[in-house]
């Protein structure tokens, strides 16, 4: 293991963002100022090893308190960690939020990605950079989704410090995130979270019906309309019984792949090895969604039950939460109600006194597209670069820190709770027969009422498109997000289940649904997928590295009319697609050409 240390020494303030996570160093190997100390052996190496998953919570601290993470303070939360620091800079270089070089405490996250690039953030960049210039003390960077796509275009701007501000400012002008940048601690209070559920209030809704209605922070207000009945009902039940109505349901995971989650469930159940761990993922970086950040916000203590109900049924006493990064009011909403369970005997060693022990630690992303997909997200939380592994070993098998591990979204673990509190029957009764309950769709782009909207498995997109005011002037339709697929304004009829999208050619993906009409240009958000893919490739296979650089680069020649002609690079992107798809280690890669397919084949984008 190479420990070589460079002779840079980290800065009072460096040391104190450190010291603020782990206490004071216990040795000069870990950095503590003893002159009589001998550094050539190293005390505790082996403990401060298996604290190596804390290197994440720890660039995190230092990109908090100082804006980016300087060779002198590498080292020393290498040293604290016993982690070489050629692999602690390999991590830090990871992820899109940390920079290893020097910038001012400002940060100001411009989105561009579709939503925002279609709302005109393009002109919102320029005249924020025209403003902000050098000497301003804000740096402006272009980022990929923020997850404000219902209010698009949006910004996020970071301020650096003890402790660190945030503001959101959506939808923004070049003046509103100006003043967002010069002083976050006075910008605008951002919308409430009920503003992102256009059908808030309504009482038929199964999953948003306490959005909009309950006090997101009151753990009273949310027991009062209905909060901790499952968890009662599950405990009533035993684990083999939550599992077996989880598996009645028919309850398929929303994040995308549609797998069975009682059959999961019980995979991870039935292994002998312990401990088992539960992860739900809450890194939702796919350009257009935008639910699970409402769920979050506007109904926190509902993923707490529900991650409980699932710890309890698959055997697991340690839950993580991992977040995104571009999320700091649903990280704060989520940690007072973890802090507020906890308190309250909802979790910890006793829940509820069934001498059942379960806790939730939440770990932030950083700005990593490819952390969505589950193994990559089980190396970033243990302190890895956040590449997917190969499978098999699945990760009901080997997952977090090689043992057993559930894995699900935010909203495939909200729909455990209906489940419990209606019965598998009534809640299979919802949708059709194969894509059963309540399904949210993240509707964005062309419509009057953009935000997340519940329906039942088995609405058409057009009775979808309805409801969000949506029909006029429509050019395409965008299906499962920058991995999703094109429609056309004529296949309005495609009923929305995992089989209907399916049997017509493209894919629902996590609820993603983007109305672009007739003032959008196709070709240039066409190439905003391709930059899009290209950034976010974690570089690990050579299909998904070339590939997605290749496409990108005839993209732009078909764009600009140079070089090879139109029908010579749509051959080559047919070519660089199959492969993509064919021989990819994950779905970043596996998926980056299907976008683009859907708008050549659909569409006619070039023609």
């Amino acid at each position: 293991m190479d420990l070589h240390f460079g002779d840079s020494k980290p800065t009072d303030d460096e040391r104190a963002a450190v010291d603020a996570l782990f206490g004071p160093p216990e040795s000069s190997w870990e950095g503590a100022d003893r002159s009589d100390a001998d550094l050539r052996w190293a005390r505790g190496g082996r403990e401060a090893r298996d604290r190596r998953d804390l290197l994440l919570p720890g660039l995190h601290a230092l990109n908090d308190r100082i804006g980016w993470i300087s060779e002198g303070a590498l080292g020393y939360l290498c040293r604290r960690l016993t982690v070489p620091p050629a692999e602690a800079y390999g991590v830090a270089t990871f992820y899109a939020m940390f920079s290893v070089k020097p910038r001012p405490a400002t940060v100001l996250h411009v989105c561009t990605d579709l939503a925002c690039a279609a709302a005109g953030a393009s002109g919102l960049c320029a005249g924020i950079e025209s403003r902000l210039g050098p000497g301003s003390g804000v740096s402006v960077e272009r980022s990929p989704c923020l997850g404000l796509c219902e209010r698009a275009p949006a910004t996020l701007a970071v301020k650096a410090g003890d402790p660190v501000r945030t503001a959101v400012s959506a939808p923004a002008s070049v003046e509103a995130a100006v003043l967002a940048a010069g002083a976050p601690d006075s910008a605008p209070e951002e919308r409430a979270a009920a503003d992102a559920v256009p059908q808030a209030g309504d009482p038929s809704l199964i999953l948003l019906n306490r959005i909009g209605v309950v006090d997101p922070a009151s753990l009273d207000d949310y027991r009062a309309h209905g909060g901790y009945t499952a968890l009662r009902r599950a405990f009533a039940l035993g684990p083999a019984g939550v599992i077996r109505e989880v598996a009645d349901s028919g309850l398929l995971g929303r994040g995308g792949a549609a797998f069975p989650t009682g059959r999961k469930w019980q995979a991870t159940a039935s292994q002998p090895d312990h401990p088992h761990y539960l992860v739900c993922n809450a890194d939702e970086s796919e350009p257009g969604t935008f639910k699970d950040r409402a769920l979050m916000e506007g109904d926190p203590y509902a993923l707490v039950e529900a991650m409980t109900v699932a710890a309890y049924a698959v055997g697991a006493h340690k839950g993580y939460l991992y977040l995104r990064g571009e999320y700091p009011r649903a990280l704060h909403r989520m940690q007072y109600a973890v802090d507020c369970a906890r308190a309250r005997g909802l979790l910890g060693d006793d829940i509820l006194g069934q001498g059942y022990a379960f806790d939730i630690e939440i770990r932030r992303g950083a700005g990593a597209y490819i952390c969505g997909e589950e193994t990559a997200l089980f190396n970033s939380i243990e302190g890895y670069r956040g590449e997917p592994r190969s499978k098999p070993p699945f990760p009901v098998q080997k997952g977090l820190f090689g043992k057993p591990t559930v894995e699900n979204n935010v909203e495939t673990l909200i729909n455990v709770l209906p489940i419990l509190t209606m019965g598998a029957p009534a809640y299979a009764a919802i949708g059709t027969a194969t894509s059963t309950g309540p399904k949210l769709f993240c509707v964005s782009g062309s419509v009057d009422h953009p935000g997340v909207h519940e329906l039942p498995f088995g609405a058409t997109l057009g009775e979808l498109l309805d409801l969000a005011g949506g029909r006029e002037n429509l050019r395409a339709v965008l299906l499962g997000g920058a991995a999703g697929g094109f429609v056309r304004p004529d296949e309005l009829d495609i009923p929305l289940t995992f089989e209907g999208t399916r049997d017509a050619g493209t894919t629902l993906g996590s609820g993603v649904v983007m109305a672009f009409d007739d003032t959008v240009p196709l070709p240039r958000l066409l190439l905003r997928i391709a930059e899009f893919f290209r950034d976010e490739s974690c570089g690990q296979c050579v299909p998904c590295r070339v590939g997605t650089v290749r496409q990108e680069e005839a993209l732009h020649r078909i764009a600009e009319r140079t070089g090879a002609d139109a029908a010579d690079d749509i051959a080559l992107l047919r070519e660089v697609g199959r492969a993509m798809r064919d021989a990819s280690i994950c779905g970043l890669g596996q998926t980056a050409w299907n976008a683009v397919e859907s708008a050549i084949d659909r569409l006619g984008a070039y023609e």
